[in-house]
């Protein structure tokens, strides 16, 4: 491809609109409201708030009371069923990490999201480092459950 001035005139018009729309956008200010009324029944705890994509809330989560061990991953996954939730996707777990580390055992638990690219492989956070890995589902480990509730 030849360069000439029209191409580059074309791109500098094209980046100078980049560049307007993104000094606009960043001045304009965020506001982030949301109002939740949770409540947690004995022994439940409030872990904190989920965010989307765009960094808007997405839904709060609670960590409930009980865990299993020597789980393989569908048996954790009925297992948090029973217990009146569901398993914690992989940043439910980091947010769970964060937030409520002492609520956990320091070793590996399961999350609810198998594995993208082989379906004999689901992912896990160990709670000792923060680290997440995938394992195979007939692997045991322990297993939390959560409930969300609407931002």
């Amino acid at each position: 491809m030849t360069i000439t001035l029209q191409h580059i005139e074309a791109k500098q018009t094209e980046l100078a609109t980049l560049i307007a729309n993104f000094s606009a956008q960043a001045a304009k200010p965020t506001t982030v409201r949301f109002t939740a009324d949770i409540t947690l029944a004995t022994g439940e705890v409030y872990a904190g708030l989920i965010l989307g994509t765009e960094g808007q809330p997405r839904h709060h989560l609670v960590l409930l009371p009980g865990e299993a061990e020597d789980l393989e991953w569908e048996e954790a996954k009925a297992w948090a069923i029973e217990a009146g939730g569901e398993l914690p996707t992989r940043q439910e777990q980091a947010l769970l990490y964060a937030n409520c580390k002492a609520y956990f055992q320091p070793t590996w638990y399961w999350s609810s999201e198998a594995h993208d690219s082989d379906g004999s492989y689901a992912w896990s956070q160990v709670f000792n480092g923060g680290y997440q890995s995938s394992g195979r589902k007939v692997s045991t480990l322990r297993a939390r459950a959560v409930r969300r509730f609407p931002a």
